[in-house]
This record gives C-alpha cells, structure tokens and sequence, in this order.
C-alpha cells in the first residue's frame, strides 16, 4: 500500500526524489503521511483538494480490497 501512495505523489511532482511516504499504524487505522518539496504542494493538492481527494479515494479502494482502514495525508 505504501507503495502505491508513493507510486502516485512521484508521478504528480516535478521533484519525485523529494517524496517521502510515512506510515504510522494504529489498532484499527493506517496512516500514509506524504511529504514533497515545498513548490511541489499545490500539485499534490490539485484545486480546491481535488489530486488529494482522488488519491485517497483510489487508497481507500484498494485498502477496502484488504479489509483494511487507511487515511492518507499531506504534511
């Protein structure tokens, strides 16, 4: 899963070495927390959250393949 997270925020940046996907795992949650450089945030987000919203919905559509809960976030 982490992967796939990392996958999707390199191909939508201009500098893809400065991705870095953390995963922090709780009793019932997964979470992906992406970091880019700082000119690369708005790319990341899309207007008015729209990138971000379709990543996450493709990670929520493969995690519930899993049986799993996850949340995807941009720090």
């Amino acid at each position: 899963m982490k992967e796939l997270v990392e996958f999707i925020a390199r191909s939508l940046v201009d500098a893809p070495d400065a991705v870095r996907v953390s995963e922090i795992e709780t009793d019932q949650l997964t979470t992906y927390e992406i970091e880019v450089a700082p000119e690369d945030v708005g790319k990341l987000i899309g207007r008015q959250g729209r990138i971000v919203k379709a990543i996450r919905s493709v990670v929520r559509a493969s995690a519930a393949r899993r049986g799993v809960r996850v949340a995807v976030e941009v720090v």
